[in-house]
């Protein structure tokens, strides 16, 4: 008899989700029968992102679906092939998509997965998967929406996340001068030191304007958001004619019943800014294939650094969660649930 530990959503949160009221940790008896091309997977990593605090609202407006009371959370993740009457994942094929929260994943007729044929032997580490390669958004939001020159000014706001920290660096390849905010001084030496930021400053000191101000005296001329409320103002305050707000997240303002009032907006009308929001499927199909080759190249190579944070063990993934929309993950957060 195996044992399938999983976590259940629980509640609907208006503020931040409480482990044990939201969502909680289940243990049941794995007792699968597979349709024809079904899977059943065992689970190696799954990915812990801001957009799932979305998928927590009790409402039917959103571009994902929430998730259902009373189920297993889900979301991307890397997985093993453990079962299988679908030709096109044959037993031991380690494959990457939407997976539960889970140690053993039932997949009906293995929607959403894609198989990693190379994972095995490939020095790429597979929770890269649903990290550094499995955001091809990014590249895309910063060319199309970002439209970068060189020599501009980028300013990126959670620039030590999942998606700041890889943004910068490809900002700099393009030669941009690159500025990042982040909530630790140790995460201030990393943007500087090892992901040779330009500038950088903890938001938790001093006023965000100010900073902002003195760090970029000639304003900037890409915002890439992930935080939104008060640093979005500031960025709106300090940005230049013809600026771009690349909108990815808005992280402050996820937990909260009194969202942040932007109390600048009429820059936008008089320094003709754009701001545009983005999901990354909308160009996951026109640039994804590229995406993972030129990133995957350059993760071999040494060419960009990536960090991540990895929890071990799935009872741990609702506290790691949390920590995550508290800032309190150093990189892209991750929960290893087993090894391959």
């Amino acid at each position: 008899m195996v044992q399938n530990k999983s976590i259940i959503f629980l509640k609907h949160p208006t503020e931040f989700p409480v482990v044990g009221e939201h969502f909680e940790v289940q243990t049941k008896e794995l007792n699968v029968t597979l349709a024809p091309s079904d899977v059943l997977v065992k689970n190696l990593f799954i990915s812990l992102d801001p957009y799932m605090r979305g998928r927590m609202r009790n409402t039917d407006k959103s571009y994902t679906a929430g998730f259902q009371l009373g189920h297993v959370l889900n979301g991307g993740g890397v997985s093993e092939v453990i079962e299988s009457k679908n030709d096109a994942f044959p037993v031991g094929t380690i494959v990457t998509g939407f997976v539960g929260w889970e140690q053993f994943s039932h997949v009906p007729g293995a929607q959403g997965l894609r198989a990693l044929p190379n994972a095995r032997t490939s020095p790429i580490p597979l929770s890269a998967y649903i990290g550094v390669l499995g955001m091809p958004g990014m590249t895309a939001s910063l060319k199309i929406i970002g439209q970068p020159k060189k020599g501009e000014t980028i300013f990126i706001s959670a620039a030590a996340g999942a998606v700041g920290q890889l943004v910068g660096q490809m900002a700099k390849q393009q030669g941009l001068r690159v500025i990042g905010s982040v909530g630790r001084d140790d995460k201030v030496d990393y943007l500087i030191n090892e992901l040779k930021f330009d500038a950088a400053f903890n938001y938790k000191k001093g006023n965000i304007l100010e900073n902002l101000k003195s760090l970029a005296p000639e304003g900037i001329d890409i915002y890439y958001e992930n935080v939104g409320g008060e640093t979005l103002e500031a960025a709106l305050e300090v940005m230049n004619t013809h600026g771009r707000v690349i909108a990815c997240g808005m992280i402050s303002q996820y937990n909260t019943q009194t969202p942040y009032g932007i109390r600048n907006l009429t820059h936008v009308v008089g320094k003709r800014i754009t701001i545009r929001g983005f999901i990354v499927s909308d160009f996951a199909a026109e640039c994804g294939a590229d995406f993972a080759r030129d990133v995957g190249s350059w993760l071999v190579k040494g060419e960009i650094i990536y960090k991540e944070d990895i929890t071990e063990g799935i009872e741990n993934a609702p506290d790691a969660f949390i920590g995550m929309l508290n800032g309190r993950n150093f990189g892209k957060a991750v929960v290893k649930i087993a090894d391959l």
